[in-house]
């Protein structure tokens, strides 16, 4: 077995259901042992968080924040690292830079379960960082996926959403009003919609006629069979 590295996400509930998702997977494919897990919580301010999420500004301060803690992993004896966070792939070249150790990209995992399951038309939910520095738009164009994304107005619903998630508070009207932006792609005959910001899965939105998938699950997936020398 591999030992894997986990840079927490910007929600702190995300990187626990995360961890519990690959410990849990992992024991219902083998039960010779329990995986190796290391966890790494990104000791961030908060406005920095707030100014990527809402405003994508001031993404370098968080560069020295994550290749301290991809370091801190790799010495303390990880295999490979992965960020159970969409947002936080902006820098994934800066961490693979800064260690030795390959870093599993959730853009990438993402991208390839879509076109295995032959979804050629994807809603993409997500921050304001991850839309304008356009993470999914190059894979989604090499793997010939077609992709959209909310209209302004509904872009700044969700990342409210999301800042409420981050400080804790769970609300159905946060739930209800992101099934309504979900339910909007329907009338783009989408194939499905990803959860692109891995703390939207924490209010569970669901929707009756459109498939909804969770980039973290996947990402967890492809984590469990990195540890399992399965990829």
């Amino acid at each position: 077995m591999k030992t894997a590295g986990i840079i927490g996400g910007l929600g702190p509930e995300t990187t626990s259901d995360f961890y519990l998702d690959v410990l849990y997977s992992c024991y219902r494919k083998t039960k010779s042992a329990k995986p190796g897990i290391i966890i790494a919580s990104v000791p961030l301010p908060y406005h920095i968080e707030e100014d990527l999420i809402t405003k994508n500004t001031g993404t370098e301060r968080y560069i020295p924040y994550l290749v301290n803690e991809a370091k801190r992993l790799e010495k303390a004896g990880a295999d490979f690292l992965v960020m159970p966070c969409n947002s936080l792939h902006i820098y994934i070249e800066d961490i693979r830079n800064a260690v030795d150790i390959s870093v599993l990209s959730i853009i990438d995992e993402t991208v390839d379960f879509l076109k295995k399951n032959n979804l050629k038309k994807v809603g993409v939910l997500s921050t304001t960082a991850t839309v304008q520095n356009k993470l999914y738009e190059t894979s989604f164009e090499q793997k010939g996926i077609d992709y959209f994304i909310p209209e302004d107005f509904q872009q700044k619903k969700i990342d409210r959403i999301i800042m409420n998630i981050l400080s804790g508070l769970r609300m159905n009207s946060d739930r209800e009003e992101l099934e309504r932006i979900i339910g909007g792609f329907e009338n783009k005959n989408v194939d499905c919609v990803t959860l692109a910001c891995t703390d939207l899965q924490v209010i569970r939105p669901e929707h009756a006629h459109v498939k909804i998938y969770d980039t973290m699950n996947i990402l967890a997936r492809a984590t469990v069979d990195e540890i399992l020398n399965k990829r």
